[in-house]
């Protein structure tokens, strides 16, 4: 099959978050509000980490990154959603697509590492607290920040190019609500099972190490605070520390049903809910899980309405 510039790069047409909804209006008002929601409760928690003093320590600057990076992977995919399912055009370009696949990558690999690094934070929080100021320094904070986006950027310059370049299907339809790596390699006319694998093996390794840093991570907060003989700290430690695995449960969860389990467990309607659960739920449960649950976040919270009022 030849393929000239005219059709290598011809526009994509995405399908949809629900292909048959007969509700298109109720769809869209409920993704519109679950967007508003996680922009404004992102940017709160950034503003708050920003102005008040008494957060301006090593937990609370990555906490800003992972809402930082949770604002961008957001916009990445949902305004487009809003856009199609207000003009009911389901059209992207090649360009388009592209940039969304590359943002896409770099933001999810960026909060992986993210994740893992912030478990490192809090196990020399309890585990070490007298080498903490040490341990991490804003000198640490800095570098913990730079590998993060570092490695999100890697994942997305080394796949992106990889993916875009295969020859794609006339129809070039693709059975998603954006450009995911999974469902574009579907359309491919060529074999990608080397790719495939090649990817497996980058994701397991993406997945790998930083869920390897957490664990070792927990592990060790665990056997600390069960020989905690002040039960307050043991209260607060648990507190904090439970707020972090349940986000790494939800986004971790996902990412490995999306990239690991075999292709025998998937269908494309179950992988555009798994997929909008980590790219447009997650992003406003983060925020959610560690306001609600932090006494410092909803003090600062109080004193800026305060002020405000």
């Amino acid at each position: 099959m030849e393929w000239g510039n005219h059709s290598m790069y011809a526009d994509f047409v995405l399908l949809g978050l629900f292909s048959d909804n007969h509700f298109p209006w109720l769809l869209f008002a409920l993704i519109l509000l679950v967007f508003v929601i996680s922009i404004a409760s992102n940017t709160i928690m950034i503003i708050l980490i920003h102005i008040d003093s008494r957060l301006h320590t090593p937990m609370y600057y990555l906490l800003s990154q992972l809402s930082l990076m949770d604002i961008l992977y957001i916009s990445t995919i949902v305004p487009k959603m809003l856009v199609d399912q207000i003009l009911g055009q389901r059209t992207i370009s090649f360009a388009g697509c592209t940039a969304q696949h590359f943002l896409y990558l770099t933001l999810a690999g960026a909060e992986f590492f993210l994740l893992g690094l912030m478990s490192y934070d809090r196990y020399v929080a309890i585990c070490n607290p007298l080498r903490y100021p040490v341990l991490m320094s804003r000198k640490v904070c800095m570098l913990i920040v730079l590998a993060a986006w570092l490695g999100g950027s890697i994942d997305g310059f080394l796949l992106t190019p990889v993916t875009m370049q295969f020859p794609f299907r006339a129809s070039r339809e693709i059975n998603h609500f954006f450009c995911e790596v999974p469902a574009l390699l579907k359309l491919s006319c060529t074999d990608t099972s080397t790719y495939e694998t090649a990817m497996y093996v980058c994701c397991i390794m993406m997945l790998l190490i930083p869920f390897s840093v957490i664990s070792a991570s927990y592990t060790r907060i665990l056997i600390t605070v069960y020989r905690m003989s002040e039960a307050e700290g043991r209260r607060k430690a648990v507190a904090t520390c439970s707020s972090h695995m349940v986000v790494v449960s939800l986004f971790y969860g996902a990412a490995m049903y999306t990239y690991v389990l075999p292709h025998s467990y998937h269908t494309p309607d179950r992988d555009k809910a798994v997929s909008a659960f980590y790219t447009i739920l997650t992003p406003l449960l983060n925020p959610l899980i560690y306001s609600l649950r932090n006494k410092d976040v909803t003090g600062a919270l109080e004193k800026a309405l305060g002020r405000c009022l």
